[in-house]
Order: C-alpha cells, then structure tokens, then sequence
C-alpha cells in the first residue's frame, strides 16, 4: 500500500465523501491477499481515532507507527449459537467497498453487543441475488439497490460506508429498535 495525505483536498463529486484528503493506492499479488488487504483498511479507517491520527501524522515515521500500532483483526464470533442473522453487504464488483461497510456494520453491532448474533457477509451484486434468501437485509449503496431490484429482503441504502451513525440509523429500521 502507498499512502498520500493531500495537502489541498480534492472532491470527487461524492455527496458525504468529499473533500477527500487521504488517498490510498493498494496492488496486491493475488486476489486473495487483495481482500485481506481491502479488509484490514477498511477495519483501519474504519477507527475515527486512527483516521484522524493519519490525517494529522506529521511524516511519514509517524505515518508507519500508526499503522505498525497493530489494529485488531475483526473477531468472528465462535460460539455455536452465533450468527442466527446474516447481514449482506455489497458492492458492485469484488470486495472492495463492501468490505468497509462491513466493517462499519460490525462496529455498531460490537456497540450493540449483537455481534454474537449477527454474521455480516461482505459480497458482490451477482451472489448477493442468490445469497438474498440466507439473509435478514441487505446494506448497499443507492445504485447496487436498483440494480439488485427487490430480493425479498429489506434493502438498506447507505451513503457513508464509514459512518456508524448512518448504520445505526440502518439498523434501527431494519429491527425496528
């Protein structure tokens, strides 16, 4: 991965996106170490704190001890009675965004203490179609869910991928809490 930090931020035309001021390139040796990779920065931004520390590092030494400081590898939950719901994420192609969905969605579910309950299944359009009738919802992108139609399930638009708060919100209508 190679990071650039924007001196002057750039908007890309994205509604809650933009300006973006980080801006991250990934190349990966296989598909496989593509979507580890995709997975650990997704958890890594997904933490407010450490994006923050990274848009303040003052060089790139600091830089590499943020991302040295060791961020947790998301747990699964392990006992047997966990994961009676199955959340989808998705995107369009790949892995690539719905992994930091995921990674959001994990969060709120950690604040919840729902976690044990809930598996979060980051996929893309094509297997989300036949993945639907395994799953309590769908959290996509306004897009992915015109092109998804309707797949029998609550489909939950998202705009931040990063935001907790607008999962919340995505949670608390999809289980009317």
């Amino acid at each position: 991965m190679s990071w650039v930090r924007l001196a002057e931020p750039v908007a890309f035309g994205h509604e809650t996106n933009d300006p973006v001021s980080l801006v991250v390139g990934l190349a990966a040796e296989d598909s496989g170490a593509h979507t580890q990779a995709m997975a650990a920065l997704a958890q890594l931004l997904g933490d407010p704190a450490t994006e923050q520390a990274l848009k303040a590092a003052p060089d790139p030494e600091a830089v590499h001890a943020i991302l040295a400081g060791g961020v947790a590898q998301a747990q699964q939950p392990a006992d047997a009675l966990s994961g009676s719901h199955k959340i989808l994420t998705v995107c369009g192609n790949g892995l690539g965004t719905s992994l930091f969905l995921k990674n959001t969605l994990e969060q709120v579910l950690d604040r919840w203490g729902w976690s044990r309950f809930i598996n979060v299944e980051a996929t893309d359009t094509i297997s989300a179609k036949g993945k639907a009738s395994e799953a309590v919802a769908i959290f996509t992108s306004g897009e992915i869910a015109k092109a998804l139609g309707d797949p029998g399930i609550p489909v939950r638009v998202i705009q931040d991928f990063t935001s907790t708060k607008e999962v919340d919100r995505a949670m608390r209508d999809t289980y009317d809490v």
